[in-house]
């Protein structure tokens, strides 16, 4: 029997995911899975074709004001990756999305790093930003 993020995984891969279930977390399950699964570069380059994938087949545009952002993925990407080198990988997948969602699920989560205004730029959707100085 699948798990419950496993099961949203095969939705969004398949482009069956209803776009109003296509939030954050879901994002954060998502590259989860992608990071346990791939190696960080791997998972980066399937992320960036699925998301964009997903929003064409939801009817919005990867440009410069909507859909794909790059810095942000990349980030999160990043993120996910360092809390898997911190965390026992072999727990379900449902349990560490959930600890992965009680830290980082909030979505202003990368405001710590980056001004709004850089976050949002369209440079920053259509390129990587470096962000401030990254420690943990």
């Amino acid at each position: 029997m699948k798990s419950s993020t496993e099961e949203l995984v095969d939705a969004f891969l398949s482009r069956k995911l209803p776009q109003k279930e296509w939030t954050h977390e879901a994002h954060l399950k998502v590259g989860l899975w992608h990071l346990l699964h791939y190696d960080p570069n791997e998972s980066l380059e399937r992320l960036r074709q699925n998301i964009k994938q997903y929003n064409v087949a939801c009817g919005i545009e990867n440009i410069d004001t909507q859909g794909y952002h790059e810095t942000i993925t990349r980030f999160y990407v990043w993120l996910i990756n360092k809390f898997l080198q911190q965390t026992e990988r072999s727990q379900p997948i449902d349990l560490l999305a959930n600890l992965l969602i009680s830290l980082y699920g909030n979505k202003s989560f990368p405001l710590n790093y980056y001004s709004r205004d850089k976050s949002m730029s369209k440079t920053s959707r259509l390129q990587w930003v470096e962000p401030r100085v990254i420690s943990f």
